[in-house]
């Protein structure tokens, strides 16, 4: 049976050539047949010359996620099944005694649109983005459980952007056994137990890996506040390397039982801690108000910019943190700030601290940047993938 063609426009077609793996709605001029969502389609130009073959979703604003531009290679089974074990095989390096978290395969960045794999010890949590994934499903479960041997593979797709392909939410056991309500992993030797079940995203957070080692180096014998601190990476970190006490700050009552029980895990005595449960915001100002101030402040906020149209808005939003977050630092006082919205690049992040230290009264130096680990690559062909972005800044 012949495969179900999409014929671009005209002029519309670059992205596609250039590797790039979306090809929007609007650059559709024809579909010839009639494809299901999830569907494998052949891509071609208006000129009727073959492009690539792609997932098709007419839910979707993204109507075609790009897999594969070789003609000749079968876009079956067998491809999808090499894919995982190319993503894996990859990251094997970064397992080890010290290290059993890490993010096995991301998405685009891995030719796998709509497909997150996180290993978290002997577990593995896996997210569905988009319909092509969910029809494979099976296979690729399938597949991690051959090649990884896990105790029990989990799913955790209830997100925001299944809705937009048609798919409902769902959460589940696909293979194994059920994680037991808190995982043991380690994480540059440090201990934590992650809850894969109901935690924030897949359970954890491991693409801040890198930064929280990086940022803890600045951290013996200071007096660090660590906001947005969910289950305590950056404060467990900093307490490692000597900090001479951490104020941890987060709204979730569930991330701060996690960090006690982080913190009883790694033996820190509950002297060398505050777990404070609060707005963030309102808790800066409040401490402002006290006249507070610290050596090392780590703001982790959440994605404030989802899209473009965004950016306006989140660039006030993070700017009203950091100025906040800079006026509890005194000279040679460190910030180590950071942005996961993928619309807002190093750039426009540099101006917008720069400008909250204008309001702050304070004069800066960008000393460091932080960036997303390797775990996280970044796809040449799709600089979209580069979403995590963070500065370490001195007050002078």
């Amino acid at each position: 049976m012949e495969m179900n063609k999409i014929i671009l426009h005209k002029g519309k077609d670059k992205a596609a050539w250039q590797l790039h793996p979306w090809v929007f709605s609007g650059a559709i001029l024809q579909i010839y047949g009639q494809p299901v969502n999830g569907e494998i389609v052949s891509v071609f130009n208006f000129a009727q010359e073959f492009i690539a073959y792609g997932v098709y979703n007419g839910r979707s604003r993204v109507a075609v996620r790009v897999l594969e531009w070789d003609p000749d290679k079968q876009v079956d089974e067998h491809w999808w099944r090499s894919r995982v074990q190319k993503a894996v095989q990859n990251r094997k390096h970064l397992l080890h005694e010290g290290n059993d978290c890490v993010r096995l395969i991301f998405a685009e960045a891995d030719f796998l649109p709509g497909l997150i794999v996180d290993k978290y010890a002997d577990y593995i949590s896996v997210q569905v983005h988009s319909a092509g994934v969910e029809l494979m499903k099976s296979v690729i479960v399938d597949e991690l459980a051959r090649v990884l041997a896990p105790k029990g593979i989990y799913e955790r797709s209830d997100l925001k952007s299944r809705e937009h392909e048609g798919l409902p939410d769902t959460n589940g056991l696909l293979w194994g056994e059920l994680p037991p309500e808190f995982v043991d992993i380690k994480e540059n030797d440090v201990h934590y137990q992650v809850n894969i079940i109901e935690g924030q995203k897949s359970g954890f957070y491991c693409d801040q890996r890198d930064n929280r080692l990086l940022t803890a180096q600045y951290t013996k014998d200071r007096h660090v506040l660590d906001c947005f601190c969910y289950s305590g990476g950056f404060t467990l970190n900093a307490l490692r390397e000597g900090a001479a006490h951490v104020t941890a700050v987060d709204s979730s009552a569930l991330a701060l039982e996690t960090l006690e029980r982080n913190m009883q895990l790694n033996k820190f005595i509950p002297s060398q801690y505050t777990a404070v449960q609060s707005d963030v915001n309102k808790y800066l100002r409040q401490l402002g108000e006290e006249g507070k101030k610290f050596d090392l402040i780590v703001l982790d906020p959440p994605k404030y910019a989802p899209s473009r149209s965004a950016l306006d808005k989140a660039s006030r939003a993070y700017k009203d943190l950091n100025r906040r977050g800079l006026m509890l630092l005194e000279s040679g006082g460190l910030l180590a700030t950071f942005s996961c919205s993928g619309a807002m690049d190093i750039g426009m992040f540099k101006q917008v601290i720069a400008w909250a230290a204008l309001d702050a009264g304070k004069e800066i130096q960008f000393i460091r940047q932080f960036s997303q680990p390797e775990d996280h690559p970044i796809r040449a062909s799709f600089p979209e993938g580069e979403y995590l972005k963070g500065l370490l800044v001195r007050v002078l």
